[in-house]
């Protein structure tokens, strides 16, 4: 999950730095800091919450006085650490973010977050204004429409126009 946060004088060179939190409270640091940024208006230009790591998001910011300023007051937050995180040692954490959008109706879907984590699923519907799909779950005994965001879906079968399966692996 990253969240982007621009600024007027983003030429100027950033730097990136790790912001120590409380185990499993790392959502609602991020929500405190976002909170910070918009009303002390900061040279904050993004911040970065891996999923998987716990204890660490990591916030890219002008300086470290920035940094420091965004997580002042901020509840679970044990303070921001003074060594610069270089680019590649977080590189792997992030990931690519597709352009185009892959999905196409009757696509056979794994969802792979919420209630529903590793269930099969039909596409029935797009919108691509809410970036939301409309699902059906396949192993379900009755047909229960589902809106799910379309990140939390990966194609997993794609059918072509002849109605023959393909699989996407």
């Amino acid at each position: 999950m990253t969240e982007q946060i621009t600024t007027p004088n983003v030429e100027e060179k950033s730097r990136i730095y790790a912001i120590r939190t409380t185990a499993n409270r790392e959502d609602q640091v991020f929500d405190f800091i976002i909170a910070n940024l918009v009303k002390k208006n900061l040279a904050v230009y993004s911040l970065l919450r891996p999923h998987g790591l716990r204890g660490y998001i990591f916030i890219e910011a002008r300086d470290f006085e920035n940094a420091e300023e965004a997580t002042s007051g901020v509840p679970y937050a044990r303070g921001v650490l003074p060594k610069v995180v270089d680019y590649s040692e977080i590189e792997h954490m992030l990931e690519q973010v597709k352009s185009a959008v892959a999905i196409q109706k009757n696509d056979i879907v794994e969802i792979i977050s919420g209630p529903f984590k590793r269930e099969k699923a039909k596409i029935t519907r797009i919108d691509l204004q809410k970036e939301e799909v409309v699902v059906e779950l396949l192993e379900s005994a009755v047909p229960i429409p589902l809106t799910l965001k379309i990140d939390s879906v990966k194609v997993i079968r794609r059918e072509s126009e002849e109605g023959e399966e393909t699989n996407e692996d």
